[in-house]
């Protein structure tokens, strides 16, 4: 296939799986904030400020009041906003638009009756009672796009492109996730012993990355820092896990290059390098130093995208 075509394939999956974390996001903060036990994760500043700082621009200056239903417009439905999910609903449906003839129909006619939802979406019924519908139906529609491109594509070299953008922007966002809640455990603390530790906010981050239920099945104990980040990081059973999407992307990645010896400066060869490293990784190490490890593991994925698109869509 042609390069472009490729790159498109790619932002695709990417796109798509975006809009899914951000609109998951605005939910599970919005409606969990009613039941925090501390005065400020209940703050409707607090929570908007969050929204904006995992989705779009952060507001620092704390004077400035926010309005509640210009932000949730913004980072939904706002058009002239390039962060907002209707562009990128709208960016992967060009993207797919200029892959016609590689996708099934399936999976385009589910993606193209997704955007014509969204951009039908009375702005005004959205920021009155329809954030929690609005979510929901974002995030129940991808679901549906990753199970047509499961079940519909043949799993050949287009499928892999696709799992590549879908697993890379998985890791991205669940770290901008981690970073956001990490940032607001801070800020708002817990109710007792150590607060950040035993803050309300890592279950608020489990339910966002849709693992609350898992990770307490896993543990058998009530969420805290380092189990929390242990099974978004380094568990590689967890499907959000960052662990599990690098092993997605070796895979997928792999039978692209099909070649016994990566050259060391290719990106198979960064992924299998920053596997190797999480796989032999504690916890308690990452722990020491959060904001060290997010920077770290933004710029890593970054690196290993820019390196795809370089080897495979130039």
């Amino acid at each position: 296939m042609l390069a472009r075509v490729a790159n498109n394939l790619f932002w695709m999956g990417r796109y798509i799986e975006r809009s899914e974390h951000v609109a998951r996001y605005l939910n599970v903060n919005y409606f969990s904030s009613l039941d925090a036990p501390n005065e400020l994760s209940q703050s409707r500043q607090f929570v908007l400020r969050s929204m904006l700082f995992m989705a779009s621009d952060a507001v620092t200056d704390p004077n400035v009041q926010l309005d509640e239903g210009q932000v949730l417009f913004d980072i939904a439905l706002n058009k002239e906003k390039p962060d907002s999910i209707i562009n990128y609903l709208q960016n992967a449906r060009e993207n797919a638009n200029s892959a016609r003839d590689l996708i099934s129909t399936e999976l385009y006619e589910s993606l193209n009756k997704f955007y014509h939802y969204t951009l039908n979406y009375s702005p005004e019924k959205f920021m009155k009672s329809g954030l929690y519908e609005f979510t929901v139906h974002v995030a129940e529609s991808t679901s549906i796009l990753r199970a047509k491109v499961r079940g519909t594509l043949l799993h050949d070299d287009v499928y892999s492109i696709i799992m590549l953008g879908i697993n890379i922007e998985r890791a991205t966002q669940i770290i901008r996730i981690i970073n956001a809640k990490y940032n607001d455990a801070n800020l708002a603390g817990g109710s007792y012993g150590d607060q950040l530790k035993n803050s309300y906010e890592w279950t608020t981050l489990l339910k966002c990355a849709e693992s609350y239920d898992m990770m307490r099945r896993y543990y058998k104990k009530t969420p805290r820092s380092l189990t929390t980040l242990e099974f978004l990081i380094l568990n590689p059973d967890c499907p959000r896990s960052i662990m599990n999407s690098l092993n997605q992307v070796s895979r997928h990645i792999t039978d692209l290059s099909r070649s016994k010896h990566p050259d060391k400066n290719s990106a198979e060869f960064l992924v299998g390098k920053v596997r190797a490293e999480y796989e032999f990784k504690s916890i308690e190490e990452i722990e020491e130093d959060v904001q060290g490890f997010i920077e770290k593991i933004l710029k890593t994925l970054n690196d290993i995208a820019k390196k795809i698109e370089i080897e495979y869509f130039l």
